[in-house]
C-alpha cells in the first residue's frame, strides 16, 4: 500500500506529473520541428562540407577540411566576408540613425504624419528582388536617372557608373538598401516612442528643455532596448543580403558587390560544387552565431 501511495506521490509530484507531461506535450512539436528543419539540416551540412560533391552522384571524394582551407585562401570570399562586414557598419551608423532621426520627427501629432510613416514605410512591402529589379532600372546608364533628372538638375553626375564600376557598385546598391529597410527600423522607433509616457515628456518641456535635450537625455535611454533590438535586426539582415544584390548585378563587376551568400550560392547551386557551397554556409553560420553571442554578451551587460 505504501508502495502504491509512494508510487503515486512521484508521479503526481515529480517528473511525470501532470503538469510536466503537458508541459512536454506542448514542447514535443516545437522540438521535433526544430530538430527536422534546423539542426538536421546544420549536421547535414557539415557533412556535405567534408566532401567534394556535384550534388548529384555518390559522396565518395572525402576531402575533409580542405573546402574550408580553399575558402579562406579564396580572395573573393575575403572580398565577400569584408562587404557583409562593411554592410553592418553602414547600417549601424547610417542606417539606423537616419530611421531614428525620421523616428522622432514624424512620431509626434500632427497633420499629415499618418502619410508621411506611409510613404516612407512603403519601399519595405516591396520584395527584395522586385526593389532590385526597379533600381536596376533606375540605375541603367540608358534610360534611367542619369538621362531624365541628372542631365538636367546634376549634369556632373550624367555620366556616373552606378552599377557599373567597382569601385561605385557596393554604394549604390547599399542605397537601395537604406531607401529599403529603413522603414520597417523607423516603425520600430516609433512603436517604441509611443510607449514612452507623455507625462514625461510634459514634465520636460515645463522645466525648459529643448529638442535636443529631450531626445538626448531623455527619449534615447528610454528608448534603448527599442534601439538594441533595431540593432539587432541590422546585424543579422546584414549577414543575410542576397536578394538585392543578385537582382542587381549578382555581385558583380570583378565581384566588387560580392557577399558572403551570393558567394554560397555561386559554388553550390551555380558551379554545382555543392560540398564546397556547404562549407561556405557553415562558415557563415559560424561567423553569424559568434557575432549573436558578442552581441549577446554586450548587451547583457548594458542590463537593458
Amino acid at each position: 500500500m505504501n508502495n502504491k501511495i509512494n508510487r503515486s506521490g512521484y508521479f503526481s509530484k515529480g517528473l511525470f506529473s501532470r503538469n510536466s507531461l503537458t508541459a512536454f506535450a506542448f514542447l514535443a512539436i516545437p522540438l521535433a520541428v526544430y530538430t527536422i528543419f534546423v539542426i538536421y539540416p546544420v549536421l547535414q551540412a557539415i557533412w556535405f562540407s567534408m566532401f567534394k560533391w556535384d550534388g548529384l552522384g555518390p559522396m565518395t571524394d572525402f576531402v575533409g577540411a580542405k573546402n574550408f582551407l580553399k575558402i579562406f585562401a579564396d580572395p573573393v570570399f575575403r572580398i565577400a566576408i569584408g562587404n557583409n562586414f562593411k554592410i553592418v557598419f553602414l547600417s549601424l551608423f547610417i542606417q539606423l540613425p537616419l530611421a531614428l532621426f525620421i523616428a522622432l520627427i514624424i512620431a509626434r501629432k500632427f497633420k499629415g504624419a499618418v502619410v508621411y510613416r506611409a510613404i516612407f514605410f512603403l519601399p519595405y512591402i516591396l520584395s527584395e528582388v522586385i526593389a532590385g529589379v526597379l533600381w536596376s532600372f533606375i540605375y541603367n546608364p540608358q534610360f534611367g536617372i542619369q538621362n531624365t533628372i541628372l542631365v538636367e538638375w546634376i549634369p556632373f553626375l550624367a555620366d556616373f557608373p552606378f552599377l557599373g564600376s567597382p569601385t561605385t557598385v557596393f554604394y549604390s546598391i547599399f542605397f537601395v538598401m537604406i531607401w529599403k529597410y529603413f522603414g520597417l527600423h523607423m516603425v520600430l522607433y516609433i512603436a517604441g516612442l509611443q510607449n514612452i509616457p507623455q507625462e514625461i515628456e510634459e514634465a520636460a518641456r515645463l522645466d525648459g528643455v529643448n529638442w535636443w535635450q529631450m531626445n538626448l537625455h531623455i527619449i534615447l535611454p528610454l528608448l534603448k532596448p527599442t534601439i538594441f533590438l533595431s540593432i539587432f535586426f541590422s546585424i543579422v539582415g546584414s549577414f543575410q543580403t542576397f536578394d538585392i544584390v543578385w537582382a542587381m548585378g549578382k555581385g558583380e563587376p570583378v565581384n566588387a558587390a560580392e557577399t558572403m551568400v551570393t558567394y554560397m550560392y555561386k559554388f553550390g547551386f551555380q558551379r554545382f560544387q555543392l560540398g564546397y557551397g556547404s562549407a561556405v554556409a557553415i562558415v557563415i553560420f559560424i561567423i553569424t552565431l559568434i557575432v549573436g553571442l558578442v552581441y549577446q554578451k554586450i548587451t547583457a551587460s548594458k542590463d537593458i
